[in-house]
């Protein structure tokens, strides 16, 4: 295993996923889990120099005033996703973390994250270059204070509103005097942060469906000083299930004539994507691969709707129609039920390892070998799940030899 100290700088670290990710390292540290549901942890990827969970350090940053143990209480008392034990034994971590976490941006957040943001040192009319330079220089912080080799950024925070990707310049030298102009800026806090990684020289991850560093001049900025970043939207459960059951209907000459699948949850994320502006960023995630994996459009509909009840929850029934041989119609029916943290926390330190090993292997750019893990991987146009996955695992054996 690697012998250096790897930093984990999440953005929206008190959220679900960002407390299980927390949780989950302080955990694995103590030996008081298993590696269950970790990719990194299969035996392909063993002989890694992948780095070990006692030498991750976490920080980041959040837009909320509470505690990482408040919000695993409310994963394990509402949800019934976390053992109580556990998470007790682990509150002397969860404790040394909420000290590493900063104030968040609030720039473009759309107006159900700002009535959600509670932190009362919050800047809220902090223009954009200011906010970018006080999150680098909290980063910065945290790389000098714990003697860090380097420090892989994670945004895992609640999906912003869209951005108008037209009203975004696509080199970076343009896009630069713009964040001195706050009324003419037209990046949300997902590339704000991007942004910030950059300055820092850190890499990038965007789990989320929001845009961090999705536009031509962020991939630029990122090029230019030689980082590399990948994103976007975790790929964790109906979806997953769409990547992997769609190239079957394709190898089969199945004709797929509808596809619709409805989503309840009640978590934060759940909460959010109430809003019918975050909503629309999610399921334009969520509705796209099909095309791509079928050669084909098939008619779609996806629904998300927030059930308060169900917490953590998240549940998926789908209704796929297809036509097969003589033309005669038949159906498939699936329901998906996962606890949405638990499913998304370990594909996130996943990618912080894989991510940490690319770097010190020199990578620069999109990372387009983690493909798997997203919904909507950047720079990839194949969208079967086997097929990525093989893309990580010729990734792995080319590593293997440097």
């Amino acid at each position: 295993m690697a012998k250096h100290r790897t930093g984990i700088w999440l953005i929206g670290a008190k959220g679900g996923v960002g407390t299980t990710c927390i949780l989950g390292i302080a955990a694995l540290r103590r030996r008081l889990t298993d590696t269950i549901g970790l990719v990194s942890e299969l035996p392909p990827f063993g002989k890694l120099p992948l780095a070990d969970w006692k030498d991750l350090v976490v920080g980041g940053h959040d837009v909320r005033e509470t505690s990482l143990y408040e919000e695993s209480l409310k994963l394990q008392q509402v949800s019934r996703a976390l053992d109580g034990e556990l998470i007790r034994r682990c509150k002397t971590d969860l404790d040394q973390v909420d000290g590493q976490i900063r104030p968040g941006i609030l720039f473009n957040a759309g107006r159900t994250i700002e009535k959600l943001a509670d932190d009362p040192r919050l800047p809220r009319r902090e223009p954009p270059r200011a906010a970018i330079e006080r999150a680098k220089e909290d980063i910065e912080s945290f790389r000098r204070t714990h003697r860090l080799e380097r420090v892989v950024v994670v945004n895992v925070a609640s999906t912003e509103p869209p951005v108008d990707g037209s009203a975004i310049p696509e080199r970076w030298s343009d896009l630069a005097p713009l964040l001195d102009k706050p009324r003419r800026c037209p990046l949300a806090s997902s590339s704000l942060y991007a942004v910030a990684a950059f300055e820092a020289d850190c890499p990038f991850i965007n789990f989320t469906p929001s845009a961090g560093a999705s536009s031509p001049a962020l991939c630029g900025l990122a090029l230019d000083r030689g980082l590399c970043h990948m994103g976007h939207d975790g790929k964790t459960g109906e979806t997953l299930l769409k990547s992997v059951l769609a190239p079957m209907f394709a190898h089969r000459n199945l004709e797929i004539m509808s596809w619709v699948g409805h989503n309840i949850f009640g978590n934060m994320d759940g909460l959010v994507l109430d809003d019918p502006a975050n909503k629309r960023t999610k399921v334009q995630s969520k509705d796209r691969l099909l095309r791509h994996i079928l050669g084909y459009a098939p008619q779609t509909h996806v629904s998300i709707e927030y059930i308060r009840s169900l917490g953590d929850w998240k549940t998926a029934w789908d209704h796929v129609h297809f036509r097969g041989f003589l033309n005669t119609p038949m159906m498939l029916q699936f329901t998906w039920q996962g606890c949405d943290s638990l499913l998304a926390a370990p594909l996130v330190l996943d990618l912080v390892r894989f991510t940490d090993l690319a770097v010190r292997l020199g990578s620069r750019g999109l990372l387009t070998f983690l493909a798997s893990f997203f919904k909507s991987p950047h720079g990839v146009d194949e969208h079967d799940f086997h097929r990525q996955f093989a893309m990580l695992e010729e990734w792995v054996a080319s590593a293997a030899t440097r």
